[in-house]
């Protein structure tokens, strides 16, 4: 039957073949790809892996650029700008995001804001806009940054003058007239209160009183030229630098108590505060913004979060780097040799595993007395976090050890150092780059939660904490959510973005592991 079928094949099928013909398999037309080539190639693939990358991008440059950009420091702290709201020019003219809250009161707190933009032009009522409902409550939105208003401050006859001079040169009225003490409110909380500088009456002096026309009455302290000598040249704009008549048609001044070596003022705290950062500053005028807000220590939200996200980086970078350099040694050598050098090594691992990090914490402190917080921490983490990463690489070379190559290599000689590093090793380095990655946030987020706690504080000089901020914000929840919002937000965001580029990274160096969550 094969002889027919043989014989029914043509002629012209079959090709004398020469002896000097070579045959050999097609030429690949692709480039070959190096290991980590490859695993980049299948992570740019995983679409969430990449956006969690360009957060984490630009969560970094976050930290990085702003503390070097914002006009405040850690350390700065005003006493008047506490749980100020947050407010972005873009949306100054909105009823977002401009640093106002909606207010309803009844016609004597409303008069008190509304007050100061009828003194100074500087509007606490938003745009002076309000309305009232049945009930007699008004209804306006409250500027936090002008709600301030007025402040009595005390000045030496040089920074009194230098504050003149600031007047002038910039044509800015930031000195007020002062309001006679027999007029000012006599009880506490308003006894210090500035802003009262219309005739009042009723206990501490809080009641309104209005002229025929149903306006306010100023009641400015005031002296006739000639009587009593004023030992401060003094240039008021409301009336004009060369004093005003009274009723009598005295030319009189607006005066200011002097307190001994000093001068008390009645100054716009909005324009005190300009004129003070620039005096600080030297690069110009400088308003108060917060893009985020205020602490309740008056501290810069923004400047805060990056400063503190800038410590969590860093610290978590380094903690991580060692621990992973530190536990893939001890790893390799357990799971190299095995037998009873790895069980001597697990049950030492296992031992420093069981303490808690609180624990190891506390110990340092006590031990270290007043050394400085940070060392305590990078100690605390650095003594049990290689554990890990030394169980990872234990794991690998128990995995690799035993493979073809790496018994080849022995076969042909190669010493236990050369097949450690140069055999199991890099195929164990794609794993461990993920665990370090995984690591970090891992870092983040206890040192938050320490932060948080106030095991550990690093609200001190110019460093921060996120876990501060938050550990702040917790106290103001209900008048002020924003201060322990914004660095939740942070926080989360990190957390969702590193999980999401680990997992990626796990996919990349290891694809069997894709969908795991091992």
């Amino acid at each position: 039957m094969e002889a027919k079928n043989y014989e029914k094949i043509p002629a012209e099928k079959f090709n004398f073949v020469k002896n000097h013909d070579r045959f050999h398999d097609q030429k690949l037309q692709t480039k070959a790809r190096g290991y980590f080539a490859d695993a980049f190639s299948r992570f740019c693939k995983n679409r969430g892996s990449v956006v969690g990358a360009i957060i984490i991008i630009i969560l970094i440059l976050f930290a990085i650029i702003v503390p070097f950009c914002t006009q405040y420091s850690v350390a700065y702290t005003d006493t008047y700008y506490r749980t100020t709201l947050p407010k972005a020019k873009l949306f100054a003219n909105t009823n977002f995001w401009d640093g106002c809250e909606a207010r309803a009161d009844g016609k004597r707190d409303f008069i008190y804001y509304y007050a100061m933009g009828l003194e100074t032009g500087h509007n606490a009522v938003k745009n002076q806009e309000y309305t009232v409902d049945e009930d007699g409550f008004y209804h306006y939105r409250l500027d936090s940054y002008q709600k301030i208003g007025m402040k009595y401050v005390q000045l030496t006859e040089s920074e009194y003058k230098a504050l003149q001079d600031y007047q002038d040169k910039y044509e800015i009225q930031v000195i007020y007239p002062t309001v006679r003490k027999a007029n000012r409110p006599q009880f506490p909380p308003n006894a210090s209160d500035a802003n009262y500088y219309y005739k009042t009456t009723g206990t501490g002096r809080t009641d309104i009183v209005y002229d025929e026309n149903g306006n306010i009455i100023p009641v400015y302290d005031y002296y006739v030229e000639g009587n009593a000598a004023d030992k401060y040249t003094s240039k008021m704009r409301i009336e004009g630098a060369d004093g005003f008549l009274d009723e009598e048609g005295n030319v009189c001044y607006y005066s200011y108590a002097i307190v001994g070596p000093t001068v008390e003022v009645r100054v716009n705290y909005y324009e005190y505060y300009i004129y003070q950062h620039t005096q600080v500053l030297k690069d110009g005028i400088t308003e108060p913004y917060f893009i985020f807000g205020t602490t309740g220590n008056g501290q810069d939200i923004l400047t805060c979060l990056a400063s503190g996200a800038r410590f969590s980086f860093i610290f978590a970078i380094i903690v991580a780097v060692v621990n992973m350099f530190v536990g893939a040694i001890y790893g390799a050598v357990e799971g190299y040799y095995g037998g009873k050098a790895d069980l001597f090594m697990e049950r030492i691992s296992d031992i420093l595993a069981a303490v808690p990090i609180m624990i190891v914490i506390t110990l340092l402190k006590l031990h270290m007395g007043g050394s400085s917080q940070i060392l305590v921490l990078f100690l605390a983490f650095f003594m049990t976090g290689w554990i890990g990463m030394a169980s990872t690489t234990r794991m690998q070379f128990y995995r690799y050890k035993n493979q073809e190559y790496v018994l080849a290599a022995r076969t042909l000689g190669s010493k236990d150092r050369r097949i450690i590093w140069k055999h199991i090793f890099p195929n164990a380095l794609g794993t461990l780059v993920t665990s370090c990655a995984l690591v970090i946030p891992s870092m983040i987020f206890s040192e938050t939660n320490l932060s948080y706690l106030g095991i550990i504080n690093l609200s001190s000089g110019n460093i921060t904490s996120v876990g501060t901020l938050i550990s702040q914000g917790q106290a103001a929840l209900s008048t002020a959510p924003y201060i322990a919002l914004i660095p939740s937000v942070f926080l989360v965001l990190l957390m969702l973005s590193f999980n999401l580029f680990g997992n990626g990274l796990r996919d990349a160096f290891n694809p069997s592991l894709r969908g795991t969550e091992g």
